[in-house]
């Protein structure tokens, strides 16, 4: 893992430029109070300050190392106090003959030096834990963002899962319907079965070509919902009357692939099934504020029973809706009087 510092230009540049500032206050520090000559301070500052600013890059691989082994609290603290007073004591060290060589010969820097070492020794030492709190924290938010993209791909595999378990739950529901029905037609009228089973092929073309696909157009939904219908119509002739209203403004709003069949499926089963007569099924696309709504209307008899609970097509949906949009709220059924209604709501 890379040191934080050198991980771009600009944090590399925003390091040296800290320093830049320590140095130029620890020279005026020793030239204004100390009255230690101008080049000396200049000299003092640069070489204390350059070479625990190279020091402290490299604790940082002390400190990954520290954590890779994962100690304990004691070891820790321990491991740090020992790796401060090594450091410390480099540092001074380094620092100290350094100045002494170039300036051996300056009695009272010499001695201005040598009085000032415990004052430095607290100076290293606040320096090393700004480098270890700074070094943690990095450490502890690269942690964290590597546990939430961990997270943030482990939510979307199972969501992905869930999506595809409700899709399965979808398709051989309407399948094994279609096929019920074509072994009925194949006795009684062949060619609506042939008719039928054509119908049936470009229909399960387009849902198998749409299966990795979590959305796709307003207008390819409904092209193959009209599929769809002209299967059930070849089932139920003429008590099956289907209009629709859909602008060309909803034609490239992008929805849930397969998400309107059950729906249209759902209208048929407690419309047409139940009725000798004619059904109108109705579907419509409105804008309402921040939404385009897809109405999904059928004619019912109110005094026909009622299945118990929520049917697996509307749960599946409103599950679907949850799992994209992250809302509950986004599919409504209301029945009024002799009308069944549906409304699905996508944000824009």
């Amino acid at each position: 893992m890379l040191n934080p510092v050198s991980k771009s230009k600009n944090y590399f540049l925003s390091y040296l430029s800290i320093w830049l500032v320590i140095i130029s206050i620890h020279t005026l520090i020793l030239n204004f109070f100390y009255g230690i000559n101008g080049m000396i301070s200049l000299s003092d500052s640069i070489i204390f300050n350059l070479t625990f600013m190279l020091i402290g890059y490299a604790l940082w691989f002390v400190i990954r190392f520290n954590l890779k082994e994962k100690p304990s609290v004691f070891d820790m603290i321990f491991n740090h106090l020992l790796v401060a007073i090594v450091v410390i004591a480099i540092w001074l060290a380094v620092s100290y003959f350094s100045l002494a060589s170039l300036y051996g010969d300056h009695q009272d820097y010499m001695i201005f030096l040598s009085s000032s070492i415990p004052w430095r020794a607290v100076t290293g030492l606040f320096y090393y834990l700004l480098f270890v709190m700074f070094y943690y924290l990095i450490l502890y938010y690269d942690d964290l963002q590597e546990k939430l993209s961990m997270e943030s791909k482990l939510q979307n595999l199972v969501t992905q899962a869930e999506l595809d378990a409700l899709k399965s739950q979808i398709n051989p529901h309407f399948l094994f319907n279609s096929l019920n029905s074509i072994s009925s037609l194949t006795i009684t009228s062949p060619h609506k079965a042939q008719e039928m089973v054509i119908k049936l092929s470009d229909f399960l073309r387009y849902s198998l070509s749409h299966d990795r696909n979590e959305k796709t157009s307003l207008k390819e939904e409904f092209e193959n919902l009209k599929r769809y219908l002209d299967i059930e119509k070849i089932r139920f002739g003429k008590r099956l009357n289907f209009v629709y209203d859909m602008p060309e403004s909803c034609e490239q709003v992008q929805i849930p692939n397969m998400i309107l069949q059950p729906l249209i499926e759902n209208a048929i089963k407690h419309g047409v099934y139940k009725s000798f007569d004619e059904v109108r099924v109705e579907i419509r696309c409105i804008e309402e504020n921040d939404y385009i709504v897809i109405e999904i209307s059928n004619d019912y008899d109110p005094d026909t029973r009622k299945p118990k609970g929520e049917g697996i097509g509307l749960k599946n949906i409103r599950k679907r809706l949850q799992l994209i949009y992250l809302r509950t709220d986004l599919l409504e059924t209301l029945a009024e009087k002799m009308v069944f209604k549906a409304r699905l709501k996508i944000p824009k």
